[in-house]
Order: structure tokens, then C-alpha cells, then sequence
């Protein structure tokens, strides 16, 4: 052996400590390598996991019955003895390096710790009782050693009518098995069987069943013990000794920690004992498994593995000559050495060998094993035979050879029966996987395959049926009762009990009616939950695979999958970010619960991405950046909506480009508002109520307006921001949507506000008032209604009432102003200019700027009459008589409202303020020519304003009204 490869690490260690998986994971780091496992289950266990990280098309599974090799095949997964020779992997590891020290099997693995390397890595995983061995044996070793995840404990012996749940029973015979079987069955209402014997399908089926727990106990061989991942938390020992394949007996320490070693799952500790006829465990033997000490193994089997092919005299000869080392001795006769000899000794073979190939062929024809436990005379009579079609045809017949699968390709039968055809098809699998020995490979290969399967899913029907009670599984090993109870569930989710209706299964919750007495009902619940599994399971599953147009969330932050109820939001760690937590019984399992709550949670994540995607998408676009970017974080946090007066500070600070970038994304600089004019629709204005409640942690969320209404009343006790984010403006006895509002703002922004004007029919149009309600409105956005009558006179060109607008309505073909193409109208609010000139500088072109908000607007222009009155009016008549309201502005601070910028400070009255804090507005302090104030100096005159040196910001609304008073 090339002492020069890579580095060589024996990982020494009890059970459960993860060597097995830290040498997938050191494989797996490196370009390629071969993996030997003790059994063909693990081994199949293994690939299933390589091929879940690196896919099919890398992976190889070899084994004696089975060759799974890609193209592209990098990792090889497989047993000890069809480890391929000669790749030159830059990985190898052995597992279970212990099996060294076994009579039949012990010379494979010394084979493989003396001259299978790796060209970089190679790992010998097992037992520490082999460190003295390997050092000895194998150059410049490293050792490593692992130390058990969980504790290992010694319960003593318990009837099996006793056992705790999860617990696997160990039998050394198929008879035991089988016994121990049917007692669980009677008791516990079934078990699942797992042995060595079994085929991969049939015992990953048998698994499934524990694992899901349709039964809670395990019986099996010893079988269990090399490494097969359970969740088992208690080991019972049937007996504590076995057969060998020569005598019984006892079983040693090592051997016995081996298998206890499956209690106890990563970090969940376990534990272990004896049931039926076993003795209790002597003191010596409790203390080496709990302390993991046991005698160090001092002799290896060992096989020549330098064959002399030049005869079969000589062929043997070199398969019994002893070794040289004294800690390699010869182990029990291999099945293969046995054939060998007496095939040798048939005429019908002995004449047909002439050279080294006929040896060589001769002795791959001895290695078949002898799955179908009959006799030595019989297995070499079908060797003999199938030699004699290799060494003339160089082929076996393939006629013979689909009888030979046609006799076995049956599945009716007992348990016996179908576990014999399937030991006789694992022959005829290994035939056919060994390459040149059939015609068409692939075809055989995969007939052979197709009855394996067949058989085992028939022996697992035959087993389940056998060994596990449906009726007393469900129920007798909850409720631990001598006759069970009968459940039913209709199509309604109505479970009855015994005949008696119990309750309902709502979702995923089962409510009792409670129509028994409490001892009554107590008992029956646990029946009807236990019976419910199934359904949880079935339920979860159509739940995980239903589309979300099955789905919906209620105002309340409830989730419903149809009529029922499975979930509700709650608090997140972002605001557009809610988690969820979902309806579901502890009876249903961990299972079901993660499989509902990700399905609810895929949900709620798309819905939030659909509704709120203009603002997500603004938050995430990196080409909004500056000042621009933290405004679009500030509508990130609000949801969409900001009142201007909280940021209005920040909106003086956006410039034209940094407000362009957030127009891109539907940003409207409203007046009172600024907002997205998409997330007015009714279904983001729904979800944002119910996000906005969660992160604020309100007990009740309140609901959202009905969609299309352009004011809504004003309802008490409703919280702080609720108006605002249900897209609604407070305004006096109603609220008025934001939207609506702005296109208010746009008709009362030409009129008199400091004259006098009356509503025209396009303001209460657009709000869809009465007059009262709407002065009512006015006084609420800070004008003062004066009430009025008149003589009522004869309409001649009544105007045409505009259309409302919904939030889904397109907007209205109104010209855009000039800084706004994106928008028909963006109007701008009244915080970011500086004090406004006086009324009468003349203006210079009032058609350049967006308008002015109501508090800055003064009040030369004409009177807006929406009606005109008639020219004649009967004197004989008595007039006919009408209200009338004159608005003016006088805007009143807002209640729970923060000082703004310009706004009205304490002491100083209802007037509107200048930036500097001094009143204006009509019999505000004015300064006359001489730069006194005004007084009693006669009327007044005013100077005009200098010319800008700079371009009037088009987005600055005192701008505008600056350009309406010069006008």
C-alpha cells in the first residue's frame, strides 16, 4: 500500500455522536469519493440523502443488488463489499471499521482498512475498541474521537404491555420477530417490522409507518444497530443471546451497546433495558454501555486478497493461507470459499476449466450470494448452472432465465411466502446487475427491479396487515383501554363516537359539544382526536396545495381557508412583514402545524406584495436616492399616506429632482395628503388597516369604509390614524376621502377666500353633500360658513354635476400642470414658501404656477356664482326663499395636531401666520411705504414686489399664491 496518499483519520466513537454524517460532509467537500457502509439499507439511506444535496446525476449507488451509475456518477455510496477497486477517489471512507472482528464479514472490512485509501482524505468510522488495531495496522493514523450527543440510561426490565411509546424490541430470530409482533398487536395495536432481510422498499415502508406514528413500537433484528437513524427513545432486549450461524451465544458488551445505542435521537437522551424471557443485564455489562468502555479488539479477520487464478487447486490455496501478522488470523469459512471447493469437485465444472479465465470466471460465479437460505447443495447446483451458460454461451440463457423471474413474480401469498420470493428475486438481481453475464442489461435490470418492488409492497401490505390492529392503534394506545372506541368523520367534519355525534373538526381544531359528562367526554375527546390524524395529515396536505383564491384574511387579521377559520396575523418585525399563527390542535402533530403555518405564510407574504406593491417597489428602487430615498422610507412606515403637515418640513427640503423620482413610483403631493394614488383601491386600503392595527398593537382593529364612498361620518372612539389610513380626511361632522379632498382643493383654490364665496355645483358634486353637510365639511377644513337666505330665483344655466370618482375610477381629463405631467392634478400644500406679498401686487402670469391652497388665497377675484339669477321676479309675488352659505377662510388649529411650520401660535387667534409667525390675512398688521405700520394714515398703498432673480419653484404653493396675489 502507497503509504505517500492523503491524510488517514479514524473517527472513533459510541453511537448516536454523528460520525456517519460528518463523513458525508467531508466527502462531499471534496471533487469525488467512495463510501462503504456495512448494509445495503443504510447504504440506500445514505445515497437518498447525497442525492437530496448533490442530485441524481452525481451520485452512484452500488450494492449487491442494486447499481444505480450516472454518466457523470462523483460519489459513490456503497456497501463494504462492492466498494469498487482501483479509482483512485480522492475521498474513501469505511464506516463501522468494528465489523473487522466478524467471523463471516470481518476479512471484507480488513481488506478495506488495509488497502482502500483515498487520494487526499480517507475516514475509518466506528467503535473506539478498534484504536489499538488501527494504530498498530495502519501508518501514521490520526485519531479522532466523538463523544455521545445524549445520555444513555438503564431502565431494567418492563413487561411489554408496559413499554413506554417509541420504543423498538429486539429479537435475534424471524420467529421472536414475529412473536413479539403479534403480542404488540393484541396489545398496543400493531408494531412495525425491520429486518435485515427485508428489501430497502419494504423496510423504508415499515419505517414510514413508525416514524409517522401509526404505531408507536418497533420489533427488529439486530439489524438496527449499524446506523439506521430512528426515533427511538427506548431499546428492549427479547434476549441477550443469539445464534451465530454455528452456536448461540451471549451476546458481548460492545455488541449490546452497539444496538442499545439506537435509544435517543441527537441531543433527546435515551435509554434501555430487557422484556419477555431476557435476565436482566449483569452490572458490568449496564456500566461498559453507559460509560462506552469495552475490551479493545486485538485480532482482525483477514483473507489473502493476492488470488492465484492458475488453477482452482491454487485458487484456494491462496484463499486459506494464513497471514504473517499475528493480529490477522483466519476467519470462518466464507459461503463463497465453500462453493469454490465443491463446485471444483463437479465433473461438469472441472472439465470446463482450462485456463486463469475460467478460474477467474468460476470464482465470480461463487461470489453470488446465498440470499434464499436453502441448502449448500442446492445453491451450487443453480451456481453450477449458471457457470455453465457463462463458460459456453457467455451468457446466461435468457429463456432460463425469465422463467426463473416468472416463477417468482407473484404476490399473493403469506408473509413467508412472499419474504422467500423476495430473497429468490435479490439473486436473480444480482445477476442481473453484474455486467455481461445478460443479454439487454438495462431490460433485466429493470424486470428484476420491478418484481423486488412488487414483492416488497405486498410483503409490507402482508406485514401491516399481520401486525398492526388499525382500530386498537388509533385508539387503545391513547387511551389505554381494553375496547376501543369507533370514530367517524363526515363530509361535514362531524365526528361520531360509537353512534354519538361529539363535536365538529372546524379547520384544523375538533370542538366538542359537550353532550357527554366531563368522564365521558374526557375519554371520548381523546378517541375522536386520536382518530382525527389522519384527517390532520390529508387536511394539510390539500391546505398546502390549495390556490390563494381559496384564501382570504378577515378585517380582524383572521386568515380563512373558505368558511373556516385556520389562522390569524400577528405583529411581525417589520410593518409590512406580519407573521402568522396558525389554528391547529397539538393532536394534529408538529407536522401538520409547520405544513399549515408555511402555507398561511406564502399566503399573506403575496397578498402584502400584490396590494402594497407601489410602495414596496419604491423602497426597493436604488435609483431613488438623497432625501428622496428617506421620504420613501417615511411613506414605508405610514403605509402609503402621509398627513403633509407631519412632514412638511421635509417636503420643503425635496427639490424637483428628488420629487420626480418619487412621481415615478405615483407619489401625489397633495395639499392636505401626500400619497399613492393605487393604494386607495379598496383591496390595499382593506390589508393596510388590518398591517396598520397589528404593528400599532390594537385590540380591536376597526374596519375599513365601503368601497366607493366619497365622505364617510365621523364615528367616536375610533383611533388615533384610523381616518388617515383608510384613505380619509377628517373634515367637521364626516371624513372626505384624500383624493376627493384634493380635487376640492383644486375648485376652492380661485375662489374668494377672504371676500366671501358660495359652494358651486361641482364642489358639491364632487363630495356628494347636501349644502348643511358641506358647510359643515368647510368648517372643518378651517373656513368660516356664514348662513343666509335670499329670495330663491329661476335657474337659467344650471351647471352639470361632475361625475365622484372612486378610488378604482381613472382620474378625470383634467390638464396637468406644468411640473406635474405624471399627474392631472398634483396640488401643493401651504408650508414651504415664503410670507406672501400683498393682494394688490399686479401678477405676473398666474397660469405659471399649481395653485393655492385655501389658507393663502385672498379675495379679489370674482364671485363664482354657480346659478344666475333671473331678470324678473313677480312684486305681486311673495319671494320664494333659500339658504345660502358664504365661506371664508379662518382656519382654526386642529385638535391632537402638532405646531407646524407657519402655522398659529398660542396667543395669537384663529388668523393664518406668516413663516416668520406675524398674522396675516385680512386686519392682520400691515407696513405702508415708508415701512410703518398700518394705521390711521389714510388709504393704504402698496409697492410692487421686486422682480425674482430666480424662477418660481413650480412645487411651492406660496409661489403660486404669491403670483395670484400680484395678479
Amino acid at each position: 500500500m502507497d503509504t505517500n496518499l492523503g491524510r488517514v483519520t479514524a473517527v472513533l466513537g459510541p453511537t448516536n455522536t454523528g460520525k456517519t454524517h460528518y463523513a458525508i460532509e467531508r466527502m462531499l467537500s471534496h471533487r469525488n469519493g467512495v463510501i462503504g457502509l456495512p448494509l445495503r439499507l443504510l447504504a440506500r439511506e445514505v445515497y437518498d440523502r447525497i442525492v437530496a444535496i448533490r442530485g441524481p446525476s452525481v451520485v452512484a449507488l452500488v450494492t449487491g443488488e442494486e447499481r444505480i451509475v450516472p454518466a457523470r456518477a462523483a460519489y459513490w455510496v456503497c456497501t463494504v463489499e462492492a466498494m469498487p477497486q482501483g479509482m483512485g477517489s480522492d475521498f474513501v471512507a469505511v464506516d463501522e471499521v468494528q465489523l473487522c472482528a466478524d467471523p463471516d464479514r470481518g476479512h471484507v472490512f480488513t481488506d478495506r482498512l488495509l488497502n482502500m485509501r483515498g487520494l487526499h482524505e480517507t475516514l475509518f468510522m466506528g467503535s473506539d475498541t478498534m484504536r489499538p488495531t488501527i494504530a498498530a495496522l495502519v501508518p501514521k493514523v490520526q485519531f479522532t474521537r466523538r463523544e455521545r450527543f445524549s445520555e444513555l440510561t438503564y431502565t431494567g426490565p418492563k413487561k411489554i404491555s408496559r413499554m413506554p411509546g417509541r420504543t423498538a424490541i429486539v429479537g435475534f430470530s424471524v420467529e421472536n420477530v414475529y412473536a413479539i409482533a403479534e403480542l404488540l398487536r393484541r396489545q398496543k395495536g400493531g408494531a412495525a417490522v425491520v429486518m435485515g432481510a427485508l428489501s430497502p422498499r419494504t423496510r423504508n415502508a415499515q419505517v414510514e409507518m413508525y416514524q409517522n406514528g401509526d404505531v408507536d413500537y418497533l420489533v427488529a433484528t439486530d439489524a438496527i444497530g449499524m446506523g439506521l437513524n430512528l426515533d427511538i427513545k427506548h431499546v428492549a432486549f427479547s434476549a441477550t443471546s443469539k445464534f451465530d450461524g454455528q452456536r448461540i451465544r451471549p451476546l458481548m458488551p460492545h455488541e449490546l451497546a452497539q444496538i442499545a445505542g439506537r435509544a435517543g435521537r441527537y441531543m433527546q437522551p435515551g435509554s434501555f433495558g430487557v422484556t419477555g424471557e431476557a435476565g436482566p443485564l449483569e452490572e458490568f455489562q449496564i456500566e461498559a454501555i453507559q460509560t462506552h468502555s469495552f475490551k479493545p479488539i486485538d485480532r482482525l479477520m483477514w483473507r489473502n486478497e493476492r488470488l492465484d487464478f492458475g488453477s482452482p487447486e491454487a485458487l484456494i490455496a491462496s484463499l486459506e493461507a494464513p497471514s504473517t501478522d499475528m493480529m490477522l488470523v483466519k476467519g470462518r469459512e466464507a459461503d463463497d470459499l465453500s462453493s469454490l471447493k465443491t463446485l471444483n469437485e463437479l465433473e461438469g465444472v472441472a472439465s470446463r476449466i482450462r485456463d486463469a479465465r475460467d478460474v477467474r470466471l468460476l470464482w465470480d460465479v461463487c461470489r453470488i450470494p446465498d440470499f434464499q437460505g436453502i441448502s449448500h447443495g442446492e445453491h451450487t447446483t443453480m451456481l453450477a448452472r449458471i457457470f455453465g451458460f457463462l463458460h459456453e454461451r457467455g451468457r446466461v440463457d435468457g429463456d432460463w432465465f425469465a422463467r426463473q423471474i416468472k416463477r417468482i413474480d407473484k404476490t399473493a401469498g403469506d408473509i413467508d411466502m412472499l419474504s422467500k420470493r423476495l430473497a429468490y428475486i435479490r439473486t436473480w438481481t444480482y445477476v442481473a446487475q453484474r455486467k455481461d453475464w445478460v443479454d439487454n442489461e438495462s431490460h433485466w435490470r429493470d424486470a428484476t427491479r420491478a418484481v423486488e418492488d412488487r414483492l416488497s409492497d405486498a410483503l409490507h401490505q402482508a406485514l401491516t396487515n399481520r401486525f398492526v390492529d388499525r382500530r386498537t392503534s388509533v385508539l387503545l394506545r391513547r387511551l389505554k383501554m381494553k375496547e376501543g372506541l369507533l370514530a367517524d368523520i363526515n363530509d361535514k367534519g362531524e365526528v361520531t363516537v360509537e353512534g354519538e355525534t361529539l363535536g365538529r373538526l372546524e379547520g384544523f381544531r375538533f370542538h366538542q359539544t359537550g353532550t357527554t359528562s366531563p368522564d365521558e367526554a374526557k375519554t371520548v375527546r381523546q378517541a375522536a382526536t386520536q382518530a382525527l390524524r389522519p384527517e390532520f395529515h390529508l387536511r394539510a396536505d390539500r391546505f398546502y396545495n390549495a390556490p390563494d383564491t381559496e384564501m382570504d384574511f378577515t378585517e380582524q387579521g383572521g386568515l380563512m381557508w373558505g368558511d373556516r377559520a385556520v389562522g390569524k396575523l400577528v405583529k411581525g418585525g417589520e410593518a409590512l412583514k406580519p407573521a402568522v399563527e396558525a389554528f391547529v390542535d397539538e393532536e394534529a402533530g408538529p407536522e401538520v402545524m409547520q405544513k399549515v403555518t408555511r402555507r398561511l405564510q406564502h399566503f399573506i407574504d403575496r397578498k402584502v406584495a400584490a396590494a402594497m406593491e407601489p410602495l414596496i417597489e419604491m423602497s426597493r428602487d436604488e435609483t431613488v436616492t438623497g432625501l428622496a430615498r428617506g421620504f420613501a422610507f417615511r411613506m414605508l412606515e405610514s403605509f402609503g399616506i402621509l398627513p403633509r403637515h407631519e412632514v412638511a418640513q421635509d417636503v420643503k427640503e425635496l427639490d424637483q429632482d428628488a420629487r420626480g423620482q418619487l412621481r415615478k413610483h405615483g407619489v401625489r403631493f397633495g395639499q392636505f395628503t401626500i400619497f399613492q394614488q393605487l393604494l386607495l383601491k379598496p383591496a390595499p386600503t382593506r390589508l393596510r388597516l388590518v398591517l396598520w392595527s397589528l404593528w400599532n398593537d390594537l385590540q380591536e382593529f376597526p374596519e375599513s369604509p365601503p368601497p366607493g364612498l366619497v365622505t364617510v361620518p365621523n364615528v367616536e372612539g375610533m383611533p388615533k390614524g384610523y381616518y388617515t389610513m383608510a384613505g380619509y380626511r377628517l373634515a367637521g361632522a364626516r371624513a372626505i376621502r384624500i383624493d376627493m379632498l384634493e380635487r376640492l382643493a383644486d375648485l376652492l383654490r380661485p375662489a374668494d377666500s377672504r371676500g366671501g364665496f358660495e359652494a358651486t355645483a361641482d364642489m358639491l358634486s364632487i363630495t356628494g353633500m347636501t349644502l348643511e353637510q358641506f358647510a359643515d365639511l368647510m368648517g372643518g377644513l378651517g373656513y368660516n360658513a356664514e348662513k343666509g337666505e335670499r329670495a330663491k330665483v329661476k335657474a337659467t344655466a344650471p351647471d352639470t354635476p361632475a361625475k365622484p370618482d372612486t378610488p378604482d375610477a381613472p382620474e378625470p381629463d383634467t390638464p396637468p400642470s406644468p411640473d406635474t405631467p405624471d399627474s392631472p392634478v398634483i396640488p401643493e400644500g401651504p408650508d414651504e414658501t415664503p410670507p406672501t406679498p400683498p393682494a394688490e401686487t399686479p401678477v405676473e402670469d398666474p397660469q405659471e404656477v399649481p395653485g393655492v391652497p385655501p389658507v393663502e388665497v385672498p379675495g379679489e377675484q370674482p364671485l363664482e356664482t354657480p346659478i344666475e339669477m333671473s331678470a324678473h321676479v313677480a312684486a305681486e309675488d311673495a319671494p320664494e326663499m333659500e339658504v345660502f352659505y358664504t365661506f371664508t377662510w379662518a382656519p382654526r388649529r386642529q385638535p391632537n395636531r402638532g405646531p407646524r411650520r407657519g402655522g398659529n401660535r398660542e396667543g395669537q387667534g384663529d388668523r393664518p401666520q406668516r413663516k416668520g409667525g406675524k398674522p396675516q390675512g385680512k386686519g392682520g398688521p400691515r407696513r405702508d411705504k415708508a415701512g410703518g405700520k398700518g394705521g390711521d394714515r389714510g388709504p393704504k398703498t402698496y409697492e410692487a414686489k421686486p422682480k425674482r432673480d430666480k424662477p418660481i419653484d413650480p412645487d411651492n404653493p406660496f409661489a403660486a399664491l404669491a403670483a395670484l396675489k400680484d395678479k
